[in-house]
């Protein structure tokens, strides 16, 4: 089960880095949100993977009997999700803004700051 998670999450940081590099908007806002659940699947599967072990300590003991899964990560995840829906909304609005001030949502075209008639900034290394 972990190492089928571990596939899962190294896959969803491979596509989340591809998308990340195009130039149209909507694609960079997918891999950002690709990325953001790739971060939580891997706190997620920092805290173990236990099944039917419940993450709450009995009342008569002080310390667990037996292995148990870490519910910070869990507690974590759920504050990563509020905010990475949050700040995905915002990208969304602001994308959308832009493609309807511009016309265009691809990066390059939205150079509109830079002076006209000057050679182009480099584009690689």
């Amino acid at each position: 089960m972990e190492a089928a998670l571990a596939i899962l999450i190294g896959l969803f940081f491979a596509i989340s880095i591809y998308l990340l590099m195009s130039r149209q908007i909507v694609r960079v806002l997918l891999g950002i949100a690709i990325l953001s659940n790739a971060v939580n699947l891997l706190i997620f599967a920092s805290g173990r993977l236990l099944r039917g072990v419940p993450p709450v300590i009995p009342e008569a003991y002080q310390v667990p009997q037996e292995t148990i899964a870490n519910p910070l990560p869990q507690a974590l995840i759920l504050t990563a999700i509020v905010i990475s829906f949050s700040l995905f909304a915002f990208l969304l609005v602001l994308a959308f803004r832009a493609y309807q001030e511009l016309g265009t949502d691809d990066t390059n075209e939205m150079r509109v700051a830079e002076p006209t008639g000057e050679t182009a900034p480099p584009q690689g290394y």
